[in-house]
Formats: C-alpha cells, sequence, structure tokens
C-alpha cells in the first residue's frame, strides 16, 4: 500500500505493477483517501474510515475518468466527517440499492400475493403489463410521485381510455402502494395517489335492438371460427359472462334440468346457468372432440379462448355494429328480458347478481314496460268509449259559466 502524494499529474501517470491485478495508492496529505489502480487500466477513488465499532470500511467515491480529483477529495472528506460523527456513510448507498423498481415489486411480491387469493389476479396482471409498467415499471419506488401517476391516467385520458380503465389504473397503484407500506417496503413512506381522485364511472348502456340482433345472428352463422362463433352466440342466449362460457365442459351441462354450472362465478361461489330452448339446441349440434372436456375450445390449443378480441371484432364489424362490446350481449339479454315484462327480481337471479343494486341499471327498462302496459289500459278504455257522448268541453263550459253569470 505505497503512500504518495496524489496530484492531478499523478493520477494521470499512475500504473499497476507488473504482475499485480490492482495497486492501491493512499494519499499522504488526507488520511484513507486511496487511489485504486487496476491492471486493466482503470483507477477508482475510494476513502476509507472506522466505523462505531472500529471496524475499518471501504467508501467507493466514484471512477477517475469521470471525476476530478478536487471533487473525489471534496466527497472523501464529507464521508470521514460523517464517520467522525458516528454516521454510517453507506447507508443511504445501500438503503438505495435495496428499494425496488415498481416492476420488480409486482413481479416479486404483488403477483405471488394476490394469486393466493384474488380471483382476477390476472386482469391485474393485464393492467400492470399493458398499461403501468411500460411507463412506471423502471422507476424505484420512492421516484414515483403523485404527478408522474396524474400525468400516466390523463394521457390514458387523452388516447380515449374510458374511466373505468382510468379508474382501474389508479385504484390499482393506490393498492399496490398500500401493501407496501403494510410490508415495510424499503422507499415507501407516502402513497403516489394520495389526493388523486378517480373519475365519475360512466355506465354504458348499450343494447341491441331486434334488427341489430338479427344483424348480429346473420354475422355470427358465417363465421369461420366455429367455436368461437359458438361461444358468442351462448352468450348472447344466455347473459352469462365471457369465462363462464368459454371455461365451460360437457360435465357442467344438466341437460334434464336445462342447467350450465359455473363451479365458481364472478362471486366466488358455484351458480346455474339456465338454458333456454336455442341454447339446448345448440349445445346438442356441438360435436365432442375426442376426450376434451371442453365444450368450446380453440381449435389451435384445444384450451379456452383466452381472448375472443379477433373473432369478435370481424363478427361486430360484419354485422355494422363496430360500437358494440361482447359484454353488451350480456345487457341486452337482460334488457330483452326487462322489456318482455320479466321482474328485475327474476332478471337478477339470471344474471347471477348477488346484490340487487347491480340489476338496478335496468330499472329504467321495466319502467318503460310500465308505460306501454298502461297505454295499452288506455287503449282498451278509448276503445270501450267509442259512440258514448262525450262531456261538454272546458270552453263550453266557461260560455255557459259566463252567461250564468250575466
Amino acid at each position: 500500500m505505497p503512500k504518495v502524494a496524489l496530484t492531478k499529474a499523478f493520477v494521470e501517470q499512475a500504473t499497476c505493477e507488473a504482475g499485480r491485478a490492482k495497486v492501491d495508492y493512499f494519499d499522504i496529505e488526507q488520511r484513507g483517501f486511496m487511489l485504486e489502480v487496476r491492471r486493466s487500466g482503470g483507477k477508482t477513488f475510494y476513502q476509507r474510515y472506522c466505523d462505531e465499532r472500529g471496524r475499518e470500511r471501504q467508501y467507493k467515491i466514484g471512477a477517475a475518468d469521470v471525476l476530478a480529483l478536487d471533487q473525489a477529495r471534496k466527497k472523501a472528506r464529507i464521508i470521514l466527517a460523517q464517520a467522525v460523527l458516528g454516521e454510517d456513510p453507506q447507508a443511504r448507498r445501500r438503503e438505495l440499492r435495496e428499494i425496488p423498481t415498481l416492476a420488480e415489486l409486482v413481479r416479486d411480491r404483488y403477483l405471488p400475493h394476490v394469486k393466493a387469493y384474488k380471483r382476477s389476479w390476472r386482469t391485474d396482471e393485464t393492467v400492470f403489463r399493458v398499461h403501468i409498467l411500460p411507463v412506471l415499471g423502471s422507476k424505484p419506488l420512492d421516484e414515483i410521485t403523485g404527478d408522474a401517476v396524474a400525468d400516466l391516467v390523463q394521457r390514458m385520458r387523452d388516447k380515449g381510455y374510458a374511466s373505468g380503465t382510468t379508474n382501474r389504473v389508479l385504484i390499482l397503484i393506490r393498492f399496490i402502494f398500500n401493501l407496501a407500506r403494510k410490508w415495510k417496503i424499503p422507499g415507501v413512506r407516502d402513497n403516489p395517489t394520495f389526493g388523486l381522485n378517480t373519475a365519475p364511472d360512466v355506465q354504458r348502456d348499450r343494447f341491441l335492438t331486434p334488427e341489430e340482433t338479427k344483424r348480429l345472428i346473420a354475422s355470427i352463422n358465417v363465421d369461420e371460427n366455429r367455436s368461437a362463433a359458438q361461444t358468442i352466440m351462448m352468450l348472447l342466449l344466455t347473459g352469462a359472462r365471457r369465462n363462464e362460457i368459454s371455461h365451460a365442459k360437457w360435465e357442467y351441462i344438466d341437460w334434464e334440468r336445462r342447467t350450465l354450472l359455473v363451479p365458481i362465478s364472478k362471486t366466488g361461489k358455484p351458480r346455474a346457468i339456465a338454458l333456454n330452448g336455442r341454447a339446448m339446441a345448440l349445445l346438442r349440434s356441438i360435436p365432442r372432440q375426442g376426450d376434451n372436456p371442453y365444450i368450446f375450445p380453440s381449435p389451435i390449443t384445444g384450451r379456452p379462448c383466452p381472448s375472443l378480441h379477433f373473432p369478435w371484432k370481424r363478427i361486430k364489424e360484419r354485422a355494422i355494429l363496430d360500437d358494440l362490446r361482447l359484454h353488451d350481449l350480456r345487457h341486452s339479454f337482460a334488457s330483452f328480458l326487462v322489456n318482455e315484462g320479466v321482474s328485475l327480481y327474476v332478471v337478477q337471479g339470471l344474471l347471477g347478481h348477488t346484490q340487487p343494486r347491480t340489476t338496478q341499471r335496468y330499472a329504467h327498462l321495466a319502467q318503460d314496460t310500465l308505460n306501454r302496459a298502461a297505454e295499452v289500459a288506455a287503449t282498451v278504455i278509448g276503445n270501450s268509449a267509442d259512440g258514448v257522448p262525450q262531456p261538454p268541453s272546458a270552453n263550453v263550459n266557461a260560455v255557459q259559466a259566463s252567461g250564468v253569470a250575466s
């Protein structure tokens, strides 16, 4: 460990002795300050010090081709002063190294956690992968600010994303930071979503008209992907959720009771989907594929289709229904029932809603049905009144009243 006067000229000219991997040159002016010169030609400034327990430590300041000698000396004095005052110069550096990025938190802690209890964890994974991580994933948690989150949400709104999607992003970020605080993850003190409010959730009620339904069915009937087309037709016929149909197995059908079992529904409980005559006929028309347990398997994988995006896009465009979402088939199924006078209580049971308020979104349709029924009564009464002398009009009464007064 040679001691030298570390000068700018020495730093530039210093070399590693032949046969050695590196040489440490200690400064004779500043205690513990040194220059490491490696056989490769690399040079790095360090400061050695003793911690509170008397153990010798070494702090890496930086490369000599990046830092000037004066800059390195200044940093070295700060490190030595911290050590003398009883502080740990390495503590902040270790703390920063322990702070994970958002992507690391999602991968290592969040997803393993929610997979254990949350049935919709795949939705969370998709939202992170598609919307959040491309923007915030590489940032350490302590660098994710409220402004960064607000900017992400605003950019999504500018791109035309619905409030339901942007709200999901905000709620998911809020949730993962709350968990990070609970788990005492380094770098997380406050939740960056604090003070950010979700947008009013616009409830989109898109119902098929009879004419649109006819066009949709015609498009379904000619689609080349028969498994996907039959899945979509079953969604229209039953009002079920996508996964309830796409993951259906032959063993779930009760042919006698005309029901399709959903072992675990969205609520976490089993439910039975009522099968009408057309749904039963559709199921009977589908040939079983060997020992494949699924009713609507992908023709490529033999497994349930993870998404119906492409066949649905093709089908709805052919039917000139570009604004129709797959989930709107469920809304349309409910509207068909309510418009025919079926009670909201029955509709609630058919859709598998656990809360009546979820079904209340169709209440205005029920009112329309009642209004039409009231008009039927008016028509009947009007027909009965034909030929019956009518009472004098308000104007006649007024004239008569005027004559009496005079």
